[in-house]
């Protein structure tokens, strides 16, 4: 089986990395992660790519105490979901603190972390996650 390469993954797959959307250059709306047409201009939407500042805020959370197979290492843990500018939100893990710091309207940053350790040959798989802002 051929295993894909860091880089070749890095420049395929921008918004896994980095904080890449699009923007409708039409009606100005953002979205995260990439669509190929903005909801609001339908055909007429003409897309770019657009990288979100990396922070935000947090707009809600939840503990998970119970995770799936693999990640059973990591409970309990804060996932949330994190509201960025122009109010577009997305799904993220919070990191390096204790669970009870993280509150709604909490500020936060985007960091560059280990995600999991796949397959036989234990093959470290990257993402983005988030740490509150001190």
């Amino acid at each position: 089986m051929h295993k894909q390469s860091v880089a070749i993954a890095w420049r395929k797959f921008k918004n896994k990395y980095r904080l890449v959307g699009t923007k409708c250059s039409n009606c100005s709306s953002l979205y995260y992660p990439p669509v190929k047409i903005c909801s609001k201009c339908r055909r007429n939407s003409k897309l770019e790519d657009y990288v979100f500042k990396e922070e935000g805020t947090v707009f809600s959370k939840t503990v998970v105490r119970s995770a799936a197979e693999g990640f059973e290492r990591g409970t309990p843990y804060v996932l949330a979901i994190l509201e960025l500018e122009a109010g577009v939100r997305v799904c993220g893990q919070v990191v390096d603190c204790d669970i009870d710091e993280v509150k709604i309207g909490a500020p936060v940053y985007c960091v560059f972390r280990k995600m999991y350790t796949g397959g036989k040959e234990g093959i470290i798989q990257y993402g983005l996650k988030f740490k509150l802002r001190k």
